[in-house]
């Protein structure tokens, strides 16, 4: 099968609904991660990093995304000084740790964020894992209580499976599911995506290049930076793994070859192709792409701009299929389906 795609010049960027919110959020939003955690991502250069989030709304990116625990802040202080007087041309994310969860630790939660990003509101606020310690109900209710006073516009979770998200929605509404999701991790397609779409609940998709390996950035596994193969897709002899599981490295690396391939037949590069396959699948709403560098920016947002043939996707599909079976429904991709922090 030939795969076909081509690239939408008239609208480079889309924009969708987000669950049931009011406003149109861009296909690809900006993940900030990157712009304040030394120990994942090096040291921030803070003149690019400004560089890069104004690249990104140049660019038409409506949706920018952080969270506390980037950096233990530091993500939010380098997001919000970038933006600058700019902050109201965009939606603001950010997440809150569910350790943090009880009313009381929400509430202070929230404003050390806002104080961090320098903004009276938050267009979106997120619980950023399920959480397992303190009462759903209760930070059900203080999130509604934020809410109503103009703190955060609307509320959203993270890593939620159909069991903690249906918990959550008998409490208090959400518009969104942050999750992971990617050619190499499609786990959110067994339960969570069918669920998400039920209930009218926007995915947003986050690692959508695998932190750079659908990208084609490494040739073995043993170039991949160690911080970055500790995931499932990774034999558990791999150093900080921690899900005991055997990996499926060979079917991934079969799969990259196999995108290499797609995308070369496309005239396009690796990422393109990935991005490009996210955004078109049902139910999500935007790609979560992150960005150290406005150069590495705007060369991943030429998937947003690439609509891809059925059977480009049904190519897609097929070679990307062993590494789902693999994997399976579990959609925590750091343990195993028994210690599994999403159910």
């Amino acid at each position: 099968m030939q795969a076909s795609g081509k690239k939408d010049s008239a609208n480079t960027m889309q924009y969708r609904k987000l669950g049931t919110f009011d406003l149109d959020v861009s296909a690809i939003a900006f993940g900030a991660w990157q712009l304040g955690d030394a120990r994942f991502w090096g040291e921030t250069d803070t003149v690019e990093a400004e560089r890069t989030v104004h690249a990104a709304l140049d660019a038409g990116i409506t949706l920018f995304d952080t969270a506390e625990m980037y950096g233990d802040g530091q993500s939010e202080r380098v997001l919000g000084k970038a933006l600058g007087t700019r902050r109201g041309d965009i939606l603001l994310a950010s997440k809150v740790w569910p350790e943090n969860c009880e009313p009381r630790a929400l509430r202070e939660s929230c404003e050390a964020s806002l104080l961090r990003l320098d903004t009276d509101y938050l267009d979106l606020y997120q619980i950023h894992w399920p959480i397992r310690n303190v009462s759903v109900e209760d930070a059900c209710e203080q999130m509604m209580r934020l809410q109503d006073e103009g703190k955060i516009r609307a509320i959203g979770v993270s890593n939620f499976g159909p069991q903690d998200l249906s918990e959550w929605r008998s409490h208090a509404d959400c518009i969104s599911n942050q999750v992971a999701y990617n050619l190499a991790f499609r786990a959110v397609e067994f339960d969570i995506a069918p669920t998400c779409q039920e209930k009218h609940v926007g995915i947003l998709a986050y690692m959508p290049l695998m932190q750079g390996l659908l990208a084609g950035v490494w040739d073995c596994v043993e170039d991949i930076p160690v911080m970055r193969r500790r995931t499932r897709q990774f034999a558990s002899s791999r150093e900080e793994t921690r899900h005991m599981e055997s990996g499926c490295e060979a079917e991934l690396f079969d799969m990259l070859t196999d995108l290499r391939r797609i995308a070369d037949g496309l005239d396009a590069t690796m990422a393109d192709v990935a991005i490009a396959w996210l955004i078109a699948q049902p139910g999500v709403t935007a790609a979560i792409v992150g960005a150290r560098r406005s150069d590495q920016l705007l060369r991943n947002l030429n998937g947003a701009a690439l609509v891809l043939s059925e059977d480009a996707l049904t190519e897609l599909d097929l070679v990307s299929s062993p590494v789902r079976k693999h994997l399976g429904a579990n959609a925590d991709l750091w343990n195993n389906g028994e210690d599994s922090r999403i159910r």
